[in-house]
C-alpha cells in the first residue's frame, strides 16, 4: 500500500479514527492535510506525523460550511498542488435518546455535519480529482449504524444511512472517470466519541465490549488500515462498497 507522491485530505483529523487515518496515510507515503474544528488536536496529529518522518499540515475547517470547505480545498491545492485521496471523517454523535425524545436542534446539528458535510466535501473534491491524470479515491466514514438500526441513536443512524447513499451514488456517477468512492462502517471503536457515550451512560461499557463476536472494542488503527487499503491501488476494482469494520457485529 505505497502512497508515495499522493496528497491526502483527512477531515475530523484531530483524534480517533481521523488521527489514526492521517498518521497511517502519512506512514504509507502520502502528504496529508489534516482538517478539524479542534486546532489543538489537529496540531498534535501533525506533530505525530512529522515526528515519524511524514509530511503534514493543518487547517481549521467546519465541514458544514460551504465557504470553509472551499477554503480548505484551496489550502489543499496551495500546499500540495492536488488531491488524490480524501477521507471524509468529520462527524458528531448527537444525543442518545429514543426517537420521540430526540430534539430538533440535535437533528439539525447531526445532519449538518454528518450528511451535509460529506456532501459539501465531495462536491469540492470530485472536480479537483477529475483534473488528475489518474483520478482519485474518496473514503467516507459511515458506521454500522448506517447498515442496521441503532436504538437510541435514530438521528445518527439516519445520517450514516445517508452517507452510504451518497457514497454509492457518487461511486456510480464517477466510476468511469477514475474516481473510486467507498465507505467504511466502524462499529464501537475506542475513540473519544465512544468514551463520551460511556461517560454519559456507564452501563454501556460492558454492553459495548460484548456487542461483537470478538468481545472487544475496535481500535482506530484497525479502521485506519482499511481506509489506507481502500485508498491504495490494492483496491483498484473496489468501488461503491460500505465496508463493515465491526468485529463481526453485522454478521450476527
Amino acid at each position: 500500500m505505497d502512497l508515495t507522491g499522493k496528497a491526502a485530505l483527512v477531515t475530523g483529523g484531530s483524534s480517533g479514527i481521523g488521527r489514526a487515518s492521517a498518521t497511517a496515510l502519512a506512514r504509507a507515503g502520502a502528504q496529508v492535510l489534516v482538517s478539524d474544528v479542534d486546532g489543538e488536536g489537529g496540531a498534535e496529529t501533525v506533530r505525530l506525523i512529522e515526528e515519524a518522518g511524514g509530511t503534514a499540515s493543518y487547517i481549521t475547517a467546519d465541514v458544514s460550511s460551504a465557504d470553509e470547505v472551499k477554503t480548505m480545498m484551496a489550502a489543499m491545492i496551495d500546499r500540495y498542488g492536488k488531491i488524490d485521496i480524501a477521507v471524509n471523517n468529520a462527524g458528531i454523535g448527537g444525543e442518545m435518546n429514543p426517537l420521540p425524545f430526540q430534539n430538533e436542534k440535535t437533528f439539525d446539528q447531526v445532519m449538518a455535519v454528518n450528511v451535509k458535510g460529506v456532501w459539501l466535501c465531495m462536491k469540492a473534491e470530485i472536480p479537483l480529482m477529475q483534473k488528475n491524470e489518474f483520478g482519485g479515491t474518496i473514503v467516507n466514514i459511515a458506521s454500522v449504524a448506517g447498515l442496521i438500526g441503532a436504538p437510541g441513536l435514530s438521528v445518527y443512524a439516519a445520517s450514516k444511512h445517508a452517507v452510504i447513499g451518497l457514497t454509492k451514488t457518487a461511486a456510480i456517477e464517477f466510476a468511469n472517470k477514475g474516481i473510486r468512492v467507498n465507505a467504511v462502517c466502524p462499529s464501537y471503536i475506542n475513540t473519544p466519541m465512544v468514551s463520551a457515550m460511556i461517560e454519559d451512560q456507564p452501563r454501556l461499557a460492558d454492553k459495548l465490549s460484548i456487542a461483537s463476536p470478538m468481545r472487544r472494542l475496535g481500535t482506530p488503527q484497525e479502521v485506519a488500515e482499511a481506509i489506507v487499503w481502500l485508498s491504495s491501488d490494492g483496491a483498484s476494482f473496489v468501488n461503491g462498497i460500505a465496508l463493515a469494520a465491526d468485529g463481526g457485529l453485522t454478521a450476527m
